[in-house]
């Protein structure tokens, strides 16, 4: 696997980060980009669903929910459809496991070419690399994947994997790998991926991709995609692989609209993704599209673990990338700082316990730097289209580093001083106004016609990683303490 998102045991997140900070072209992509798909987030929900939204949210969680809590009722119903329909099932322990079902498959039919469509499941359990490994040329066919891939690069985004590069970057890897002419124009480049794969989708003889939904009920997989390209990848080669999480499952078409008015309003602030496709068996005689040969590997890879924990309702992600967009965190340090396929907030919790449950380690001590690397604002739960209290997991996480001494000796200290102050209610007091007037003194002002504005530049101490990237903001009218004594007179008074 890509070393960006495969990193050494025990991760370090903060060499990444310190980098990503630094990289001025990476703070411009990333954080227009996600703060762009955030807004256009809130606006199409506020048009399409105004006040209704909570309660959809609502639904798609409690749905959601339900196939999880009989999963093993879903996965019994989904098999027996699929099989009825002539799809052959596997099941897979272990990311391992998945990936030598797909290589003893393509030796049967001695597979040399593999196109594939976009999967963060095949990412998580590495099977590109496997196949590269066995001699099969495998082709990524979205085009953010397929960039990355001529690249050795890695994705850094669940939805838009390439966010971290622009034009120009993609117009010298295509001058470099496939000596196109060059241009930064993106329906030319694309024109130009085009001419590279259109080819290669009828002479591959295996395709593969991930899926959004399993409808237990119809035995179907459901692929929402904007290019186009699963479409090809399962239309032209003889024998098509669909990877899925068993989290994927629910009861059927019917639990169906929800999720699909979420999941792209959600992650691209579209109304439904260009493509919606329903796949269920293979060709039959007579149909002139659609692979001969359909095979559903089921993976665990850890979720098993996670379903029975307390973290359970991390298994109810769809993937949609609304909690990345939105985390300021990540707006910062972008997704390879996080050293895993599942970056931002909901990788943040959701990768310690899929280490945890697949190793039988604690994944907290594999990935101690995740459960900090959140402002613990609320903006990710605020955004999940199915109501996943990502902070409250994250609270979890960090108090169980202190629980086991894997907390910085400095974090420690700062929180001991912090409650001795908070227990003698004067000292606080007088260490909240040193601070006020410290702060006045290093500070610079501004007086506009909405009110005065105060800011630090350079804080001293701690306060100067906060201050090496962005300016420290203090207020500068009475205390909240003289408010509520003002207000508390008052009402004495009276």
């Amino acid at each position: 696997m890509n070393p960006l998102i495969a990193p050494q045991l025990p991760f370090d997140m903060k060499p990444r980060a310190r980098e990503a900070v630094r990289d001025l072209k990476l703070q411009q992509f990333v954080g227009n980009a996600t703060h762009l798909k955030d807004t256009q987030r809130g606006g199409i929900f506020d048009r399409d669903f105004g006040l209704e939204y909570d309660d959809l949210r609502t639904v798609a969680r409690d749905t959601k929910q339900h196939a999880l809590d009989h999963l093993d009722e879903l996965l019994e119903r989904f098999i027996a459809n699929a099989e009825a329909s002539g799809a052959h099932i596997h099941a897979a322990t272990t990311g391992r496991e998945a990936c030598a079902i797909a290589l003893d498959i393509a030796r049967v039919h001695h597979a040399k070419s593999c196109v594939k469509s976009k999967s963060m499941v095949t990412e998580e359990i590495g099977l590109l690399p496997a196949f590269e490994a066995a001699g099969i040329k495998t082709l990524e066919t979205d085009l953010g994947e397929f960039i990355l891939q001529i690249d050795g690069d890695a994705p850094s985004h669940i939805v838009t994997p390439m966010i971290h590069k622009d034009r120009v970057a993609t117009a010298k890897s295509f001058v470099r790998e496939l000596g196109s002419r060059y241009t930064e124009d993106p329906e030319e480049l694309t024109k130009i991926a085009r001419e590279h794969m259109r080819g290669l989708y009828r002479a591959a003889d295996i395709g593969v991709s991930g899926a959004n939904f399993l409808l237990a009920d119809e035995g179907s997989a459901v692929i929402c995609t904007n290019e186009g390209n699963f479409d090809l990848s399962v239309g032209g080669p003889p024998v098509h692989i669909v990877f899925v999480g068993i989290e994927k499952l629910i009861r059927g078409a019917r639990d169906l609209a929800p999720f699909l008015k979420l999941l792209a309003r959600s992650g691209t602030a579209q109304p439904l993704t260009i493509y919606t496709s329903f796949v269920r068996g293979p060709r039959h005689a007579g149909e002139h599209g659609g692979p001969r040969e359909l095979h559903f590997v089921l993976v665990d890879a850890g979720r098993v673990g996670v379903l029975a924990s307390e973290k359970r309702d991390l298994l109810r992600c769809i993937r949609c990338g609304a909690c990345l967009n939105a985390c300021p965190v990540y707006r910062k340090v972008g997704g390879h700082s996080y050293g895993s396929v599942y970056a931002g907030p909901i990788g943040a919790v959701l990768t310690p316990e899929l280490e945890r449950a697949q190793s039988g380690s604690n994944g907290l001590t594999n990935y101690p730097d995740l459960p900090r690397a959140s402002s613990l604002c609320g903006a990710c739960y605020e955004a999940c289209p199915v109501k996943i209290d990502i902070p409250k997991f994250l609270l979890h996480d960090r108090a169980r580093l202190r629980e086991r001494g894997l907390s910085p000796a400095s974090e420690e200290s700062v929180l001991r001083v912090w409650r001795w102050l908070a227990e003698r209610p004067a000292l606080f007091r007088l260490a909240i106004g040193a601070a006020r007037l410290h702060a006045r003194m290093l500070g610079q002002r501004e007086v506009a016609q909405d009110g005065e504005r105060a800011w630090l530049t350079r804080a001293p101490g701690p306060g100067a990683g906060w201050t090496a990237t962005r300016d420290l903001g203090f207020a500068t009218g009475e205390s909240f303490r003289e408010w509520f004594a003002k207000h508390d007179n008052a009402r004495g008074a009276r």
